[in-house]
């Protein structure tokens, strides 16, 4: 997926798409990588909160660094989980074809890169890679996005953004509600 999407998505298009068989056998792994991570990074290397003031570095105890990474991992898959449904949903607004199966297979394995690339947290100064990842992540999704929900080709870029501005949404929407309990 992260070499030749373009490639991947045409193997992914026939295989199943079961949610539950995605989400237990894919995406709970890879999805554990962003919280392994930043785990790792707050016990070893701490982090500078703007709240304290960026000369202050902040080691996380290892009981609240723990619950922040299983909630960090849990939001994860309920997140792609919605991702998914928002794809489907939008299918028909765009003349593409409504398959909650596909619409899960493209949420799950679009955001491989983004997070492979979060094990780059472990090392303080690369987190822009990290944002190269969430760049290509969405090329992957825009590659795999025609394929799998088969929308005509004028209506693909802009299902394709709407859906990306949906997940921005609720990306936000997800901090604001997840992140004070961090």
């Amino acid at each position: 997926m992260v070499l030749s999407p373009a490639a991947e998505w045409r193997v992914i298009e026939p295989e199943s798409g079961d949610p539950g068989y995605l989400i237990v056998n894919y995406v709970a792994f890879l999805a554990a990588i962003p919280p392994a991570c930043l785990f790792l990074r707050g016990l070893v290397f701490g982090w500078r909160w703007p709240r304290v003031g960026f000369h202050h570095i902040h080691h996380f105890g290892l009981f609240s660094g723990l619950f922040g990474a299983v909630v960090h991992w849990l939001v994860a898959l309920v997140v792609v989980y919605a991702i998914a449904v928002i794809i489907d949903g939008l299918a028909p607004t765009f003349s593409g074809q409504k398959n909650q199966q596909n619409a899960m297979k493209l949420a799950a394995y679009s955001m491989t890169p983004a997070w492979l690339a979060r094990v780059f947290a472990l090392i303080p100064g690369l987190g822009f890679l990290r944002l190269l990842a969430l760049i290509y992540s969405v090329y992957v999704f825009w590659l795999g996005l025609p394929i799998l929900m088969k929308p005509p080709p004028d209506r693909a870029g802009p299902y394709a953004l709407a859906t990306i501005v949906c997940g921005i949404v609720l990306s936000i929407v997800v901090a604001a509600v997840v992140g004070p309990v961090l």
